[in-house]
C-alpha cells in the first residue's frame, strides 16, 4: 500500500511476494487487481508471476481462470506446471492433476521434487496402483544430490498407503535414513486406514522410542487404528496421552474417533458424555457415528436424542429418520415406525441422490 502511494510500481520480484501473501490470506480480489496491473506492465508471463497467479486462482477454486493463465503462455516454465498440478491436486481434481503431469512429460519437461510431491498426492487420492508404480520411477529420476529427497519419499509412503499397499509403503520407509515426523505419521495413518491396527500402534511405539514427537495428525492415525481394532482401553490411553503428555488439544477428528470407538463397543453412555464434554459443537459425522451405534445396539432413547440433534443440523436430510425407523423396527415398535414414516411423508423429505447419513468414521 505504501509502495503504491509512493508511486513505485511492482516488478517481477515484488509481485510474486505479494501474490504469495494474497494466497495465504485468501485476498483474491486484491490478487485480481495485481493481475490487471501485471498485464499492463507486461509481467503476466514472467515465470514467478505466472505461477503466483495460477496458485491464487486454484486456491480460490477458480480453475478456469487458472487454466487461462496457464494456457495463455506457450513458453511456460516448470514453475507454472508445478503450480497448476499442485493447485488441481489440492483442489480435489486429482485426475486432472495426473493428466496435467502426463502433458508435462509429453512437452519435454523433467519433473522435480515439487512436481512429484503434488502428483503422487493426486495419485493417492485416486488409489491408482498402476499409476503409483510408474510415478515411483519418476521420483527416483527426480532425486537430487543437492538437497534432501525426504518430501518425495514421504509422499510415496502416503501414496502407497492410500492405494492399499502398505508392503510397498514399508519398503520406501525402511530405506529412509533420517525419518522425520511425516515419515512416521504417513506409516501410522496408512496402517490405520487399511485396518492394520496392531502395526499402526507398533509403529507409533517405535516412533516414540526414536524420540520423534507426534502431532495431532499422528494421533488421528493412532486413534483410528484403535477404532478399527476395537481397542477401547488403548484408545482411552492414547487420548489421555495426547492431552497430558504432549499437550495437544483434541480436535473434532480426535473426538470423532473416540465417539466411534466407544459407540462401536456398546459404551453409548460414555460416547454421549464424550460428545457433551467437547469444547466445540459436534458435527454431522460425530452425531452420525453415535447414531450408527444406536442402530447397532437398538438403543431407542439415545437414538431419539441423537436424531433430534441431526435434524437440527441437517433438517433437509432424511437419514436420521431412516435410521431411527430401523431402531424402532429392531425393537418391534411398529407404531413408532409408522409415526416416523408419517413424519417423513408429511415433510415430503426425499433422500438426496448419492447422499446418506454418515454413521461410521470409515
Amino acid at each position: 500500500m505504501f509502495m503504491s502511494r509512493a508511486g513505485v510500481l511492482p516488478d517481477c520480484y515484488t509481485l510474486p511476494i505479494i501474490l504469495k501473501a494474497a494466497c495465504q490470506f485468501f485476498a483474491i480480489e486484491i490478487g485480481r487487481q495485481f493481475h490487471s496491473l501485471a498485464i499492463r506492465l507486461g509481467l503476466e508471463s514472467n515465470e514467478f508471476c505466472e505461477s503466483g497467479f495460477i496458485s491464487l486462482y486454484t486456491k480460490a477454486g477458480e480453475f478456469d481462470n487458472a487454466s487461462k493463465v496457464f494456457d495463455g503462455n506457450h513458453e511456460r516454465k516448470l514453475g507454472s506446471w508445478n503450480a497448476i498440478i499442485a493447485g488441481l491436486s489440492q483442489g480435489g481434481r486429482a485426475r486432472e492433476a495426473t493428466n496435467m503431469f502426463i502433458r508435462l512429460k509429453k512437452s519435454g519437461f523433467e519433473p522435480d521434487d515439487v512436481t512429484m510431491v503434488s502428483v503422487t498426492s493426486a495419485c493417492g487420492s485416486l488409489g491408482d496402483l498402476e499409476l503409483a508404480l510408474q510415478l515411483h520411477k519418476y521420483v527416483f529420476q527426480a532425486r537430487s544430490m543437492q538437497k534432501s529427497d525426504i518430501l518425495m519419499l514421504n509422499s510415496l509412503i502416503d501414496m502407497y498407503g492410500k492405494c492399499g499397499r502398505m508392503d510397498l509403503a514399508y519398503k520406501v520407509f525402511s530405506r529412509i535414513d533420517h525419518r522425520n515426523l511425516s515419515s512416521w505419521t504417513s506409516m501410522i495413518v496408512g496402517y490405520a486406514m487399511n485396518g492394520h491396527a496392531n502395526e499402526a500402534l507398533e509403529c507409533f511405539h517405535y516412533m516414540r522410542e526414536a524420540g520423534v514427537r507426534p502431532n495431532h495428525v499422528t494421533f488421528v492415525g493412532v486413534l483410528s487404528a484403535c477404532v478399527h481394532g476395537g481397542k477401547v482401553q488403548e484408545g482411552k490411553h492414547y487420548f489421555e496421552m495426547m492431552k497430558n503428555v504432549y499437550q495437544i488439544a483434541p480436535q473434532l477428528p480426535h473426538y470423532g474417533c473416540m465417539v466411534d470407538l466407544l459407540g462401536r463397543s456398546g459404551l453409548l453412555q460414555e460416547a454421549r458424555e464424550m460428545v457433551e464434554g467437547m469444547p466445540m459443537k459436534a458435527n454431522v459425522v460425530i452425531w452420525g457415528c453415535l447414531m450408527g451405534a444406536c442402530e447397532k445396539f437398538g438403543h431407542v432413547k439415545m437414538g431419539e436424542w441423537v436424531a433430534k440433534r441431526l435434524q437440527e443440523l441437517e433438517p433437509w436430510n432424511d437419514g436420521a429418520y431412516v435410521v431411527l425407523s430401523n431402531i424402532y423396527a429392531s425393537r418391534g415398535l411398529w407404531e413408532e415406525v409408522e409415526r416416523v414414516r408419517g413424519i417423513m411423508k408429511h415433510r415430503k423429505l426425499s433422500k438426496l441422490p448419492g447422499y446418506s447419513l454418515a454413521t461410521k468414521s470409515d
